[in-house]
C-alpha cells in the first residue's frame, strides 16, 4: 500500500523529469490495475461463502447458537467491508466529472442523516447550517457525497449516548468549505497526524480506509481536508474545494 510519502516523493519526481513521470504513470496504472484484480477475485469467493452460510443459518437456525457461529459471520462481514473499502481506496484518486448544486448535494447528505438518525431513535441531536450561494461545482458528485457522508458516520460513532453533531458548508472566496464537527470522544493528539493513514484505525471492526479514502478524494478535487480535535469535548473535520 503507498503511503503519503511515497505519493509525495513520487509527485516530485514528475514534476522534475517527464522520463520519470512516464514511467511512474505507467507503474501506478499497474498497481492500480493489480489490487483491483486482487480485490475482485478475493471478493468473488468470499460472497459465496457468505451467501452459503447465510442460507444454512435460514435452513438451520440451530447454527446460531453454535460457538464461534456469531464471531465467523462478523468476520466475513469485516472481510467484506474491507475489500469494499480498499477497492473505494484503490479508485479514490479516478473522478468521474459533472456539473452540478452542490449546496444541493450537501443538503440532502444532511436530511439522509438526520433522517437515518431518527429511525434509530438516537440520543444525538444533529443541525447543519447550509449557506446560499455556492453557484454550480464541477467534480465528481458520488465521491463527494461519500466524503462527507463518511465524516457523519465518524461524528456519530464518537458520540457515546447523548452528543451534538453540527454541519456546516459555505463558500468562502473560491472555495467550498465543509465542517463537521461534533462532541464525541475527541482524537488524541499524539496520533492526529495518523488518521488519515491507510489502515490506521481505533475503532473495533475499522478496515482504516475510511478517512484516507476521503482524502484522496479531496486532494483528486485539488481540496485539503484537515482535522482538529480537543479529547473529550469536540472533533472538527474541515473539507475546502476549489470552486
Amino acid at each position: 500500500m503507498l503511503r503519503n510519502i511515497d505519493i509525495n516523493m513520487m509527485n516530485r519526481l514528475m514534476e522534475e523529469n517527464e522520463d520519470a513521470k512516464n514511467i511512474i504513470t505507467q507503474l501506478l496504472k499497474n498497481y492500480h490495475a493489480s489490487v483491483s484484480m486482487i480485490a475482485h477475485e478475493i471478493r468473488n469467493p468470499l460472497t459465496l461463502v457468505s451467501s452459503s452460510l447465510q442460507v444454512m443459518e435460514v435452513q438451520h437456525p440451530e447454527v446460531k447458537t453454535f460457538s464461534n457461529w456469531n464471531q465467523t459471520m462478523d468476520d466475513i462481514q469485516f472481510m467484506c467491508s474491507l475489500l469494499n473499502d480498499l477497492t473505494n481506496y484503490n479508485n479514490g484518486h479516478s473522478l468521474h466529472y459533472s456539473v452540478f448544486q452542490i449546496e444541493r448535494l450537501i443538503r440532502n447528505v444532511a436530511v439522509s442523516f438526520a433522517l437515518s438518525l431518527d429511525a434509530e431513535n438516537s440520543e444525538i441531536e444533529f443541525s447543519s447550517q447550509i449557506i446560499p450561494g455556492m453557484s454550480d461545482f464541477t467534480g465528481d458528485k458520488i465521491k463527494l457525497e461519500q466524503v462527507i457522508l463518511n465524516l457523519l458516520r465518524n461524528a456519530k460513532e464518537a458520540i457515546t449516548g447523548r452528543g451534538t453533531i453540527f454541519l456546516k458548508a459555505e463558500r468562502i472566496d473560491d472555495n467550498i468549505v465543509i465542517e463537521c464537527r461534533d462532541s464525541g470522544c475527541g482524537i488524541p493528539e499524539d496520533i492526529i497526524e495518523k488518521i488519515f493513514e491507510p489502515f490506521f484505525s481505533q475503532k473495533e471492526n475499522g478496515t482504516g480506509l475510511g478517512l484516507s479514502v476521503a482524502r484522496q478524494i479531496v486532494t483528486a478535487h485539488g481540496g485539503t481536508i484537515s482535522a482538529y480535535s480537543s479529547p473529550g469535548s469536540e472533533t472538527v473535520f474541515t473539507v475546502t474545494l476549489p470552486v
